[in-house]
């Protein structure tokens, strides 16, 4: 009996502990999370996860800094709560700073736990996402915490490109703690309520006396349309959980996995004749590139990234007979669909996700050519505009290009060109390829004869026809080989897919090296 009644009181202690553990920093910090409209980390994690699934890690590690406030030390988990559970029936490590106790500072002990799951995560070949809600570095453990911050960087890098890496900016997140969510695939963020910058108002107050609010300095919006920081950005806490879920739905587990293939009702083989009418006969008309999207994907459905920044070009993932593919495509509502800085850059970060992770690339082209101007040329244009070639050279995964209408001067080249190793390339009969526009041309090449003629406009549309025929359609290029099949765009999406389908087992690679030197 008294051994039994020993086990019983451990028991009880057992329960009585992971209690305690539970309510973080204690009932009244709960309410204040909850006054701010916050959910607190367990809950986000209930909501976040698949019922019943969450297994806990380290629940009653607690701080052993010696100075910090009284008491800080019976936070059982410290400020952070991890473990693993399922997300739409697939494994998942996962990680919610809890800014109930210490404000969700981070101390070595709240570090060591968030590495002990990156850690497993590369181990299993599983993604980790990491919902962030953090005042920064603990202060009290000076050069520590700041040592946690530097092995949370370290295992970030170590597991890019080999599990997929997702942040949820779900509160403050300020100073060196931003760049562990910055190197991690996506960030999530949610109006009103994420903040993420280098230096908060009062600093920025203090050193250059520009006085602005954390909304505009670093918030939701901020950050989804100017910075580019942001690739989501939600209007609540659960709408945007429930994205992150969603978007999980077209990741593979880890970059030896493929992605999940998803049944569809969608015949593979469907045609749309409404796609022959869709790109006007004036070349310099815009038309929306993603009703063509939603025409040619699985069941219309298409998860835009960045959807608020670089519009003049479209990212995102969608499926295709099944099987996941990432979107690249020029929208020519916005600017034309010309390449500028942000776009190449937006573009060139999403080719590499995709290949790394073993989703096939499909291309829509649309493109005048680089955006001209000093603005462009002295923040470096032609810099960024190599990362895209360098992506799209680099990437091994099946790569399909459709011209849908005009891809002029090197901007030819850059969007999924044969020349950077696409696999199939088709284009449109509405299609034209060149070094440049024909009225651009035409005013090169026949300069002095436009000069001296009797009637220069009558000429120059005579000559700007003649050009187009000879020179910018897409038989020129299909003749040499560069494009594969000029085909009905009624049929974009059966072509598609045979070809992704002929590409499933495709093998490339890159010259041995440890790695290339990218113009960063």
């Amino acid at each position: 009996m008294a051994v039994e009644k020993r086990i019983e009181e451990r028991l009880e202690e057992l329960n009585r502990r992971r209690e305690q553990g539970r309510l973080g920093g204690g009932l009244k910090r709960i309410e204040q999370q909850h006054n701010k409209g916050k959910l607190t980390a367990r809950e986000r994690l209930e909501f976040l996860l698949d019922p019943g699934t969450f297994q806990e890690l380290d629940p009653f590690v607690t701080s052993w800094a010696a100075d910090t406030e009284p008491g800080s030390r019976g936070f059982l988990g410290d400020a952070i709560v991890t473990g693993f559970g399922k997300i739409n029936g697939r494994l998942a490590y996962v990680y919610a700073q809890d800014f109930t106790v210490l404000g969700g500072s981070l101390s070595e002990a709240v570090s060591e736990k968030i590495c002990k799951v990156m850690d497993l995560a590369i181990k299993n070949g599983v993604p980790v996402i990491g919902l962030n809600d953090s005042g920064g570095a603990r202060i009290q453990e000076g050069v520590v915490s700041l040592a946690g911050y530097g092995e949370l960087f370290l295992r970030n890098t170590m597991a890019s490109g080999v599990v997929p890496q997702i942040s949820v900016i779900l509160g403050p997140c300020a100073g060196g703690a931003v760049y562990s969510p910055a190197i991690t695939d996506f960030i999530f963020m949610v109006q009103g309520l994420s903040q993420m910058y280098i230096t908060g108002p009062d600093v920025i107050k203090a050193a250059t006396g520009e006085v602005v609010t954390h909304e505009t300095l670093g918030g939701a919006e901020s950050h989804a349309t100017m910075s580019g920081v942001a690739h989501f950005n939600f209007a609540s806490e659960q709408e945007c959980l429930n994205e992150v879920r969603r978007l999980l739905t077209y990741l593979p587990q880890n970059n030896m996995d493929d992605p999940p293939f998803v049944p569809s009702y969608d015949d593979p083989g469907r045609t749309d004749d409404s796609l022959t009418h869709i790109v006007p006969d004036d070349l310099v008309k815009g038309y929306n590139m993603r009703e063509i999207i939603n025409r040619i994907v699985d069941d219309s459905e298409f998860l835009e990234v960045h959807g608020q920044y670089a519009q003049n070009i479209i990212v995102g993932l969608a499926r295709m007979g099944g099987f996941p593919v990432g979107i690249v495509a020029q929208q020519p509502m916005y600017l034309a669909g010309v390449l500028d800085i942000d776009a190449s850059v937006k573009a060139a970060r999403f080719v590499r996700f995709c290949d790394s992770f073993n989703i096939p690339i499909v291309t829509l082209v649309d493109v005048p050519g680089f955006l001209p101007g000093t603005d462009q040329e002295h923040r470096g244009i032609i810099r960024h505009g190599a990362k895209l070639i360098y992506a799209y050279a680099e990437a091994t995964v099946p790569k399909i290009t459709v011209l849908v209408r005009k891809a002029y001067g090197g901007a030819y080249l850059v969007m999924g060109s044969k020349h950077l190793r696409a696999d199939v390339n088709f284009a449109w009969p509405t299609a034209e390829i060149a070094v440049m526009g024909p009225d651009g041309a035409v005013g090169v090449l026949h300069r002095e004869e436009l000069a001296n003629a009797e009637n220069p406009e009558e000429l120059k549309a005579h000559l700007i026809q003649e050009y187009r025929q000879r020179w910018a359609n897409p038989y020129v290029a299909a003749g040499r080989g560069y494009i594969d099949d000029v085909i009905n765009p009624a049929e974009t999406r059966p072509k598609i897919i045979k070809a992704l389908e002929m590409l499933q087992n495709k093998r490339d690679s890159m010259p041995p090296k440890k790695h290339g030197n990218m113009p960063l």
